[in-house]
């Protein structure tokens, strides 16, 4: 089983949530962080650590609205500074190019568990001559699970924010070489 680093400047994780009932909202994140126990011969014996640095948001495209997302109301960035998943069981599709990634997801010291679906994009060597691969992943979620419980009623019926938030992860990573003793 080879290690693999995330490539923090090839990954990134997004969010996308509905607004008004109407249209959807979506965030990401730039700052995440990761390792991937992975053989693409043994699929099913993969494991996955990621963990997003809330601090990292960067935008909705209205500044008010990702500072209201930064407040104690949604993620409160300054008491819970990271969301982190932590796979525990992997099953692979009969090709291998995919699978259900059961794991803990924690937001706001809330774990629950969910299941992510994962795409292999690919693997290969770089022009630097490392190995790398490309996953991405997905899990909506129910935010009221993990404490996010702020909403507004609309008079039309209604809420302004809705309960399900997709999730998304797209990353990159790096083999690690392992380096034999002389």
């Amino acid at each position: 089983m080879a290690t693999w680093n995330f490539d923090p400047t090839h990954t990134a994780a997004s969010f996308a949530a509905r607004h008004m009932m109407i249209t959807t909202v979506r965030g990401s994140f730039t700052n995440v962080t990761g390792t991937l126990e992975y053989d693409p011969e043994n699929p099913a014996a993969a494991s996955v650590e990621a963990v997003i640095d809330t601090r990292s948001m960067t935008t909705t495209g209205v500044t008010d609205r990702d500072n209201h997302l930064k407040s104690p109301d949604f993620l409160n960035i300054e008491q819970y500074p990271t969301i982190t998943f932590k796979s525990t069981k992997v099953e692979p599709s009969a090709d291998g190019n995919s699978a259900k990634i059961t794991g803990d997801l924690t937001i706001r010291d809330v774990t629950r568990p969910v299941v992510l679906d994962a795409d292999l994009l690919g693997v290969g060597k770089s022009p630097w001559g490392d190995e790398r691969a490309g996953f991405s992943g997905s899990v909506t979620i129910n935010r009221e699970d993990f404490g996010l419980t702020w909403n507004m009623a609309l008079e039309t019926g209604g809420w302004l924010v809705s309960k399900d938030v997709k999730i998304s992860l797209d990353l990159e990573a790096i083999r690690v070489t392992e380096t034999v003793p002389a």
